[in-house]
């Protein structure tokens, strides 16, 4: 093939959907397919497909990484109630009600466990980004969370045994009923948490209420994709309350409401809040997070960040709210937590109340400690665990976690890298307030998916970031950590092709990073090199001003931008390579 770079190995490759498929498409072809000759093991993980083969896709991409070692993936949808009964409607042959979750949930949890990954999600090092942060202090804006339930109200412990842990339900019939099982091993966190769905109601109508009183907008934050039995439950009751007691009164003040993901209202908090506004958190241990941050800021504003800020995220195993039980209960009655053949805890629940199960497992926690001690010895990192260990047992194992691998890492002469240890609230603020140069923030499932949004809109854009999901056995899956952008795709599609506004960038630089683990692994210099010059020619892009309209006012020097589309951005990329 001519010019082309012989490469060894395969690649995996796992398509996603919407604009980013798009963009995805045309780099493999610019970047991968023209340049080298290379096994492409591509995997469609389009949610349609998901769906078409009932979850099998995803199967087929976890093996995938394990067989070969080193992949790229896409960003993919979840798709909500109403496009999965469009999609059923396109595929009769498949049985909408023994759908398997691997059909319809976001398969990023599952390929995180099915490979037993960790994510690290780290800015791209552009030297020419400058985000013009808001003007935070003194900005009239206020978070309202729930005083009671949930986490902060749970059952959590250290499982006393290595055996099964059942969660049993016992209504009007009187007769034990089994919700869910799973495996569990001594030491093992496990946490149970509801929510009294009254209480969520009556705190809706002070929520709604407030926002009038005090002419504010409304911003509305859970993650009911991640979580649908519980959060979505929550969300369903809220918002019938908005619509059916307050949508009127709210229009009339000329107020808006909004609903977003919580990670990506946490994103709007610091990059793009609104003059006035009530937000709206009802899981609590989050709302407490984001009210301090927000008094934070009202206080001492956004720091210019001149460094460099990674986030590792412990989700192998798939644990916590990750891997949860969730749903409401269908009658009033009791729910027990039994640990290998004893009744743990009980309580009682009302009809439509939701429930949350959730555990991790404590080797998979230890896996995931090393991974970050090295991770930062490698690149001369601090490191700021987040923990709420003073109320949490659930966050105790961590803490025991850590002290035992620096016991390990001092037996063999390896000095961990410096590191504290604090309340996440406190991660949290330290990381956009008071952040040093270099610095890793290893968090769990939840925060770490809110922290990595926050991170990126301080970055200037979700595609100014690169993410790294990696396995104790070696196994590398990159991916770019921001959506398929599908407000952009409508544009796109309406415009017949012409309209094509999206920033590859985080794209690119994961597709640099894996071709770049190929070449090392391989010995293949030409292509480790290729890898570097793909990487650095992005950088060279940005900082000779061509950049897409989401970097548009964020560059030191304004006079030399070059606003273009994902294609004329490929172009410019493709002259400097």
């Amino acid at each position: 093939m001519g010019n082309t770079i012989q490469v060894t190995s395969p690649l995996v490759i796992l398509h996603g959907d919407e604009m980013a498929q798009v963009a995805f498409e045309a780099l493999l072809k610019t970047f991968v397919t023209s340049r080298l000759d290379i096994e492409l093991k591509e995997i469609d993980l389009s949610a349609e497909n998901r769906l078409a083969t009932n979850g099998h896709a995803v199967t087929e991409a976890i093996e995938a990484i394990k067989e070969y070692g080193v992949g790229i993936k896409n960003a993919g949808i979840t798709v909500n109630r109403t496009q999965l009964d469009e999609l059923l409607k396109k595929y009769p042959d498949v049985d909408g009600n023994n759908l398997d979750p691997l059909a319809t949930k976001s398969p990023n949890g599952a390929i995180r466990k099915g490979i037993g990954g960790n994510i690290t999600r780290e800015d791209i090092q552009f030297r020419n980004l400058r985000v013009r942060r808001p003007d935070w202090i003194g900005r009239d804006i206020d978070v309202m969370t729930m005083d009671d339930g949930g986490i902060k109200d749970s059952f959590n412990e250290l499982a006393r045994a290595t055996g099964i842990i059942k969660l049993m339900f016992v209504g009007s019939s009187g007769d034990p009923e089994e919700l869910h099982r799973r495996e569990i091993h001594k030491g093992d966190p496990l946490l149970l948490a509801t929510n009294d769905m009254a209480d969520v109601e009556d705190w809706a109508r002070r929520f709604f209420q407030r926002a009038l009183d005090e002419k504010r907008d409304i911003y509305l934050g859970l993650k009911d994709t991640v979580i649908p039995g519980y959060d979505g439950a929550m969300r369903t009751a809220i918002e019938t309350i908005y619509k059916d007691e307050f949508q009127a009164q709210v229009e009339a003040a000329g107020l808006d409401f909004h609903y977003e993901l919580i990670d990506a209202q946490a994103a709007r908090i610091v990059s793009n809040p609104p003059e006035r506004a009530l937000w709206g958190v009802p899981d609590n241990t989050t709302g407490r997070k984001l009210f301090k941050l927000v008094n934070q800021l009202k206080r001492y504003g956004i720091p210019d960040r001149h460094v460099h800020v990674s986030i590792s995220r412990m989700s192998a195993g798939g644990g916590d709210q990750y891997g949860s039980f969730n749903a409401p209960a269908r009658e009033d009655g009791i729910v027990k937590v039994v640990v290998d053949g004893e009744e743990r805890h009980a309580r009682h629940i009302r009809k439509g109340d939701p429930m949350l199960l959730m555990s991790n497992d404590r080797k998979a926690i230890k896996d995931w400690v090393s991974q970050v001690f090295r991770d930062a010895s490698r690149k001369d990192k601090e490191v700021y665990f987040g923990l709420k260990r003073e109320y949490m047992e659930y966050d105790e194992v961590f803490s025991e976690v850590i002290t035992e691998v620096r016991r390990e890492l001092a037996k063999e002469d390896t000095p961990p890298p410096s590191f504290m240890i604090m309340r996440p609230s406190r991660q949290l603020i330290k990381m956009i307030t008071d952040p040093p140069r270099n610095a890793l923030y290893p968090s769990q499932n939840l925060d770490g998916d809110i922290f990595s949004d926050i991170s990126a809109a301080l970055g200037g854009s979700l595609a100014t970031a690169s993410s790294i999901i990696e396995s104790k056995d070696g196994a590398m899956l990159f991916e770019a950590p921001h959506g398929t952008a599908h407000d952009l795709y409508v544009k796109y599609q309406e415009s017949g092709g012409k309209e094509a506004h999206f920033n590859p960038s985080a794209l690119i630089y994961a597709l640099g990073n894996a071709l770049e683990t190929l070449g090392e692994r391989d010995g293949n210099r030409p292509l480790a090199d290729y890898a570097g010059r793909l990487k650095q020619a992005l950088k060279d892009t940005v900082a000779d001003g061509y950049i897409t309209a989401d970097l548009k006012g964020k560059i030191t020097d304004p006079d030399a931008e070059k606003v273009v589309d994902l294609y004329g951005f490929i172009d410019a990329l493709q002259e400097r390579l």
